[in-house]
């Protein structure tokens, strides 16, 4: 395991933030860690990584027990966070190179892991600018590039990819991807879910500082009691009719709005047909016909339910 974290307690005061939480990690994941806000990701993360004392637990790094002084343990992780921490005094290289060396001693060795690290993030025409020169875009990947260029063997990404554009984004998601094929475990943290099914090959959402759900995206899915929305172009449907087909089989919610008709249903089979066949009895003209599986959003949504966070 990279990572084993047994039964840890952190409480603020009167707050428990993790309770009795539990998690490993194997070598090669991608491992998406969810959470609504105030759910205990940033706290785990930071117990983690020694930077907060615990109450309660054991956590192990590479089969090692991890504490502050794990200075061996700490040399393989690459940690890049939610806001972008470089020197505004140092330009592109000399921020990559002063990370790096804090691990990488030898000049030659650290050397090349700068120039790959800035040949990986493609910021090959910028290394002579300032942070403050730099578009968002290109600061996330000046961000990336401080945290991996001593190529740490855990690799944990903090939102990396808030508030960039879709271009940058693309290309921040293809780079973890990469960094995973090239033999790095990842930790992955983000309110994008759909980032999350995309790149993670194990996802835990957690809530009230416990691990409720674990599982590949396939598995979460098949943890709630939610199936297909089928969407149907309909110009007109009488009331009698959306009765009739609240009345089918695993129907859960009927909506109709602006010509279109979204059925909403629990897991089952032929869905579809019987509201098509219904339509059809009905000799209800309809047009195009759309069928939605779940997504991880929703089950985000089912298991921790729908109120506002703080």
């Amino acid at each position: 395991m990279v990572v084993e974290i047994e039964n840890l307690v952190k409480r603020y005061g009167n707050l428990v933030a993790l309770d009795h939480f539990n998690l490993q990690i194997k070598e090669g994941e991608v491992f998406g860690l969810l959470g609504p806000n105030g759910s205990g990701k940033s706290t785990t993360i930071h117990c983690l990584l020694s930077l907060l004392e615990y109450d309660k637990g054991t956590i192990k790094v590479f089969g090692q027990e991890m504490k502050p002084t794990s200075y061996d343990l700490k040399k393989d992780i690459g940690v890049i966070m939610q806001n972008v921490a470089v020197f505004e005094e140092l330009t592109v290289y000399e921020n990559i190179d002063y990370f790096c060396g804090l691990y990488i001693k030898d000049k030659a060795k650290r050397k090349q892991y700068v120039e790959e690290a800035i040949a990986f993030v493609e910021l090959q025409d910028y290394k002579k600018f300032y942070p403050k020169k730099l578009s968002g875009g290109l600061l996330r990947r000046l961000n990336i590039a401080c945290g991996i260029a001593h190529k740490p063997k855990l690799i944990i990404l903090d939102e990396p990819t808030v508030a960039v554009d879709p271009q940058s984004r693309n290309k921040i998601l293809e780079g973890i991807m990469e960094l995973n094929r090239q033999g790095a475990t990842i930790i992955y943290t983000s309110h994008y879910m759909e980032e999350v099914e995309q790149i993670c090959t194990k996802i835990a959402i957690m809530d009230k500082g416990k691990n409720i759900a674990l599982g590949t995206k396939d598995e979460l899915k098949n943890m709630i009691d939610l199936g297909e929305t089928i969407s149907v172009e309909i110009l007109e449907l009488p009331d009698s009719t959306q009765a009739a087909i609240k009345a089918l089989p695993h129907v859960m919610k009927v909506e109709y709005e602006n010509y279109v008709l979204k059925v909403r249903f629990s897991k089952g089979k032929h869905n579809l047909i019987r509201l098509l066949d219904l339509l059809k009895e009905e000799e209800i003209g309809f047009g195009g016909v759309h069928s939605e599986l779940p997504t991880l959003n929703d089950v985000f949504l089912e298991i921790t339910g729908k109120e506002l966070r703080d």
